[in-house]
């Protein structure tokens, strides 16, 4: 469905009206968030309000496809206090990448965190959805598409750029709340990238990392520990491009599009991950780890 326009003289601001069945799409993930996000509230409070066991610590670092260091020893109080060893740049994330893109979602090489509440889940869809780079970032993508005409029934000018933005922007929110928020949920998946980084021998060439990284489309890690099939990057994504079809035009619906659309995403995120796993290099080679 299209977007309709009108303006009384050609310097009057034109008005959207968003079709129905988008703004029930947003009304509906709106409701999903904040109940998923209430309901976690009570559960995050007592959850933390307890240390974690060392057993389940251990359960969530003991992975195959990551680095795997053994736990420090706590010094007991009676011993004498030592320095703390020096902090290393191998695989060190930032918390955004050129200081704008989203980085907060990525774990650093050597890193134990305990499993996300669903309360932290859904902090990071959020961060990624309506951060001011996730905005700029669509309006690259909107001018894009614009130039190339990607769908010829939003016309041209102005109005057809309003058309495209809005359209890019549902399909990204509704992609990460499959994605990183409702799936992760539902499955206790944990939707987060973890660094593997070259190893402290520099065991890890190239090739494998790029493996590595592009294999999270297919592999992920579960909140108690372990890999399984990450059914919240495939079956999410795919999800988001069938939802698409009910605020697209007649020529970007049926099985060809919504499959297209399913790739892309995942293709997408695919090269994110590659993206995110070299970055901390890229940062100590150019910036200095600054």
């Amino acid at each position: 469905m299209a977007v309709e326009m009108t303006s009384k003289s050609s310097m009057a601001l034109c008005r959207l009206r968003i079709p129905g069945a988008a703004m029930l799409f947003l009304l509906t993930c709106v409701i999903l968030s904040w109940s998923f996000g209430a309901a976690a509230q009570s559960q995050s409070n007592s959850a933390h309000a307890s240390s974690v066991s060392d057993k389940a610590l251990a359960a969530v670092s003991d992975l195959p496809d990551g680095p795997n260091p053994a736990w420090q020893q706590q010094p007991s109080p009676s011993s004498t206090p030592q320095s703390p060893p020096a902090e290393s740049d191998e695989g060190r994330q930032t918390k955004r990448i050129l200081g704008i893109i989203p980085n907060f979602r990525s774990v650093s090489v050597n890193a134990h965190l305990p499993a996300q509440t669903r309360t932290e889940k859904f902090t990071g869809f959020a961060q990624d959805s309506f951060d001011y780079s996730s905005f700029a970032f669509i309006g690259l993508l909107s001018g894009v598409s614009q130039l190339q005409s990607s769908t010829p029934e939003f016309h041209t000018g102005p109005p057809a750029y309003a058309r495209y933005y809005w359209h890019n922007f549902v399909d990204q929110t509704d992609e990460n709340l499959w994605v990183g928020f409702l799936l992760p949920v539902a499955l206790r998946q944990d939707p987060r990238f973890y660094t593997l980084g070259s190893g402290n021998e520099k065991q890890n060439g190239f090739a494998k990392r790029v493996g590595y990284a592009f294999s999270r489309i297919l592999v992920t890690r579960m909140d108690s520990g372990g890999n399984n099939f990450n059914f919240s990057e495939v079956v999410g994504a795919g999800a988001a491009a069938g939802i698409s079809n009910l605020y697209y035009p007649g020529s970007n619906r049926g099985w060809t599009k919504t499959g297209q659309r399913w790739a892309l995403n995942v293709g997408i995120d695919g090269a994110t991950f590659v993206f995110k796993e070299f970055w901390p290099d890229i940062n100590h080679a150019i910036f200095h780890s600054k």
